[in-house]
């Protein structure tokens, strides 16, 4: 969507302002559910060019604006005050630890009911309303609270500018009572610049990386998932390119780097993974870390960390050197400038010959090629699936894997150029990929109209592969998808409940059962076409191998338009090889840790 005038005449309403700013900053859609204490704000939506995505309920609206602030950079939502808030505050936190920008708007009572402690209805009948703007400071890197026309312009900029430096959500209070308020409009675009950023420093530690590069003869470089959030992928990938250093990307990570690439080497899955692969790193001199996330599961138990006293964190603002904590004196950086700078610097460096670095046997490329054809009537098993599933990826796509077998599995996809993967590594909410193929399929969609530089990497389909319980806890999503008519893709894993923590505990163990659902059922209820043409509605099962090819072989499936539920159905018991091994490693780790309390 194009900015808006900035030279708009007279006052503007308040809530007009802060839409203004929003779609400066580049959102065209508004997540979130209508509410008595909003509904006056949202009427300000359609007039002004933006699009309102009506989502079923609040917690799939912030997983949507999650997955929407992925693609885009920034995200809003709005929820009422309370009951509405608090649907959505797991989806915000979800943000918040994986570095999603959201803004989290909520409409609240006037003030003046706030003032009196007036028993309100969504409030909690005790006169405090405070209570649940406690509760999102611990998940929002700012917040702003309007309480007059004077100060509330400045304190919406300052909110959007912390969302936007820090990839994390804000949230602001909007009280129905200051949404006419008169203020003056925008009339310069924000100041996204970071405060301390000093451009003498971004160079000395560019001599300094350049440096360290030129004497290392064991490089590598790993890719993490929040390296996605700066928003450089050409830069990323061209550095990749001109090193030649071996390249490898922690799950969190994957999608990142063009797999292409032959200094590609694939996953690092640390302990769990090949031994030749963790050795390797291990010995490096120079460890290259893009974005990091070590969290638990990301980072298999804490085993691919790489040592500290070797490794260079690349990170938004900053470019840390071992152990090294931020700057003394609080100097920042541009990690675009930097790589911008870095790049150039290259093409007129000779970088030194590097000691080769081989490929590990779990190397999908090769696990692909060594797979025996199976027949029709085989059944569909985890390793095979994942592997195989890569045949029918193309350049473009947008993927989306949900927590468990689909995250363990899809770290095995190979992926196509310009792939988009959104995964979850820490948060883990399980029900977050389906609302948030959503969002990513929204947000997709308006950057292929808008011609954005990121256009070449949404170009594709949006495929979302998900289990049967994961699917329940979401399901009002395809509600969603259907309202805003997007093209989206549903796989939907049938292994009888909750594999994964079967894997980890209770493999008979009734609580890990769920309610069987007639699945390819769900778009017909939820409301989708069922003659249209323009966007078609395709549902279809798969038992075996002869089904699953001929439903991926259906140039309708193939070409992903309107919305496709495909059921494939897999024993309970079966599992990613990563995850039967991460499982096993943790309960390693634990059965140690009990013996040594127990001494």
């Amino acid at each position: 969507m194009a900015n808006p005038d900035l030279e708009v005449q007279g006052t503007i309403d308040l809530a007009e302002y802060i839409y203004r700013r929003l779609i400066q900053l580049g959102v065209g859609t508004i997540h979130g559910v209508p509410g008595d204490y909003n509904l006056t704000a949202l009427d300000y939506i359609k007039p002004l060019g933006l699009t309102w995505a009506g989502n079923g309920n609040e917690l799939n609206s912030g997983y949507a604006a999650d997955g929407y602030g992925r693609i885009k950079g920034i995200a809003a939502v709005i929820t009422a005050f309370g009951v509405g808030e608090l649907s959505a505050i797991n989806a915000i936190g979800g943000a918040f630890a994986e570095r999603s920008p959201v803004v989290h708007i909520v409409g609240t009572p006037p003030l003046a009911a706030q003032k009196a402690r007036v028993c309100m209805h969504h409030t909690l009948g005790n006169g405090d309303y405070r209570a649940f703007s406690e509760m999102n400071k611990y998940l929002t890197v700012a917040q702003a609270s309007l309480t007059d026309a004077e100060t509330a312009p400045a304190l919406v900029d300052a909110a959007l500018k912390a969302c936007v430096l820090n990839s994390q959500p804000v949230y602001i209070l909007l009280p129905t009572n200051l949404v006419h308020a008169q203020v003056h409009p925008p009339t310069v675009p924000m100041d996204l610049s970071h405060p301390a950023y000093d451009e003498g420093y971004e160079n000395k530690v560019l001599d300094t990386l350049v440096e360290k590069m030129q004497s290392s003869k064991k490089p590598v470089i790993l890719m993490d998932g929040l390296t996605a959030r700066f928003h450089i992928n050409e830069e990323i990938n061209e550095f990749v390119r001109l090193t030649g250093f071996p390249t490898l990307s922690h799950p969190f990570g994957k999608g990142v780097v063009n797999e292409n690439l032959p200094n590609y080497y694939g996953s690092y899955e640390g302990a769990v993974g090949d031994e030749s692969t963790k050795q390797q790193i291990d010995d490096s001199d120079l460890v290259l870390s893009f974005g990091p996330l070590y969290s638990d599961v990301n980072s298999m138990g804490f085993s691919s960390v790489p040592r500290p006293e070797v490794t260079v964190t690349f990170e938004s603002h900053s470019v840390r050197f071992g152990t090294e904590a931020a700057d003394p004196q609080g100097r920042a950086l541009h990690i675009q400038s930097f790589m911008t700078k870095l790049i150039k610097r290259l093409k007129a460096t000779e970088l030194p010959r590097i000691q080769p670095f081989t490929r590990g046997p779990s190397f999908s490329p090769t696990q692909l090629q060594s797979l025996k054809p199976a027949a029709d009537g085989d059944a569909i098993k985890q390793d095979e699936f994942w592997l195989r599933m890569s045949e029918y990826l193309k350049p473009g796509d947008l993927l989306v894997t949900e927590a468990g077998t689909p995250f363990a599995g899809g770290n095995t996809l190979i992926l196509p150029e310009n792939t988009i993967l959104i995964n979850s590594c820490l948060w883990l909410s399980i029900g977050f990929t389906l609302p948030a193929l959503q969002g990513a399929a929204l947000a997709q969609r308006e950057q292929r109209q808008e011609g954005h530089r990121e256009g070449a990497r949404t170009s594709g389909r949006a495929i979302l592969f998900i289990g049967d319980g994961s699917l329940q806890m979401s399901v009002q999503a395809i509600g969603d998808i259907i309202r805003n008519r997007l093209d989206a893709t549903i796989i939907v894993i049938n292994n009888d409940g909750y594999t994964v923590e079967r894997v980890l505990h209770g493999f008979k163990k009734s609580y890990n059962e769920i309610q069987p659902w007639r699945n390819t059922l769900a778009p017909s209820f939820f409301g989708a076409p069922e003659d249209d043409p323009e966007y078609p509605m395709i549902t279809a099962q798969a038992r075996n191998w002869g089904e699953l090819r001929s439903v991926w072989g259906r140039k309708d499936v193939q070409a992903g338009k309107g919305l496709t539920l495909i059921e494939v159905f897999m024993h309970y018991a079966d599992a990613p090889r990563l995850l039967k091994k991460l499982a096993a490693y943790f309960a390693e780790k634990n059965k140690a840790n009990e013996a040594r309390m127990a001494v």
